[in-house]
């Protein structure tokens, strides 16, 4: 099934159908969400989360709001979605477009947009695995099967289907060309021990997970053939947000001299953010960090700092790769500036 979608009503209005992430890798739950502010709840908590998903996510959020509530009320509850996670751009894609529509063409424009939303991140998930394994078959040369490490979840879950950076390991397996997947733990939500091995388990792929602090001496033991991240945002200048974690791993890639591949959206090309200094990091709190399942893991009155993403600097990243090209950042393309596809 898809990991969120639009449920028309023949009789009424529709409604969002999401899978319920929270609850991986134990149930695969579904959520019927038909009020924003429901949508806004399962966003803060993460029971949908991912860039390219979290744009669905607002698309279909304005569609809920427009057709529930009155113009005003719908409105500041849009304002709200759109803030429901700062670091993420294809959240706050994904409420202007499909406003834009709103204000266009009324409810049914709102809802046309938000649908075309969805479609266009299954066609660029496709075209981002394919152009990210042409890509590693050039980096990697005389390598028949190749051991991609990757952090958080990049799969199917963090978009409608197939996914960014896990849909290039996808890519890879069905090609026949993946040897082994190692997914990082992800702390401290475990997205990586709990989403992207449930992933790796559905497609058949052989995987490893680790610690995240066991990712350095992995990458230096020169078992890894490259590494494979998504973003939440990616700054003009090509520094990129993701996941807490990620900027540790580009620096073990660095120093293991292993391509560190971007794999995103054109849509998370954000270019009015010059540089990553001026990307927005959300801290979630202590409650993350102190307790784990209801279970207190910390002394009582322990506090934590507790970002979920943290920068790598464009200077770390080999290339990114979007749905409408790769970006060679060695070469100097910058990409908020509009390159030729290739």
């Amino acid at each position: 099934m898809r990991t969120i979608d639009w449920i028309p009503a023949p009789d009424g209005p529709g409604h969002i159908q999401l899978i319920d992430q929270t609850r991986l890798p134990d149930t695969l739950a579904v959520l019927d969400v038909h009020e924003v502010d429901e949508l806004i709840d399962a966003i803060t908590r993460l029971a949908v989360r991912g860039a390219p998903a979290l744009g669905v996510a607002g698309a279909m959020g304005v569609v809920l709001a427009v057709q529930t509530q009155p113009l005003d009320q719908a409105r500041q509850a849009i304002t709200r979605l759109r803030a429901a996670r700062p670091t993420a751009v294809n959240l706050a894609f994904g409420v202007d477009t499909a406003l834009a529509a709103f204000d266009r063409a009324g409810a049914p424009g709102a809802l046309d947009a938000a649908l075309a939303v969805r479609d266009q991140d299954i066609a660029a998930c496709r075209a981002m695995a394919r152009r990210g394994s042409d890509l590693l078959t050039e980096l990697v040369p005389g390598r028949e099967r190749l051991t991609v490490l990757t952090i958080c979840n990049t799969g199917a879950l963090a978009a409608v289907e197939h996914g960014t950076a896990l849909g290039v390991v996808e890519q890879l397996h069905l090609e026949g060309r993946l040897e082994r997947a190692v997914a990082c733990e992800t702390r401290p939500l475990l997205q990586g021990a709990r989403l992207t091995a449930w992933e790796l388990a559905r497609m058949g792929a052989s995987y490893d997970v680790i610690v995240d602090s066991a990712a350095a001496i992995t990458l230096a033991r020169g078992g890894v053939d490259a590494v494979l991240v998504g973003a939440d945002r990616i700054a003009a200048n090509g520094d990129t947000a993701n996941k807490i974690g990620t900027f540790a791993v580009a620096l073990a890639a660095a120093h293991a001299r292993v391509p560190f591949l971007v794999v995103a959206p054109e849509t998370t090309v954000d270019g009015d953010t010059a540089t990553g200094a001026d990307i927005e990091i959300e801290d979630r709190g202590s409650d993350e960090v102190c307790t784990f399942r209801g279970l207190r893991v910390a002394p009582a009155g322990a506090t934590a700092l507790n970002p979920a993403f943290d920068v790598t600097p464009a200077e770390l990243i080999t290339a990114i790769v979007t749905d409408a090209r790769v970006i060679d950042l060695s070469t100097g393309q910058v990409p908020g500036i509009e390159q030729e596809t290739s």
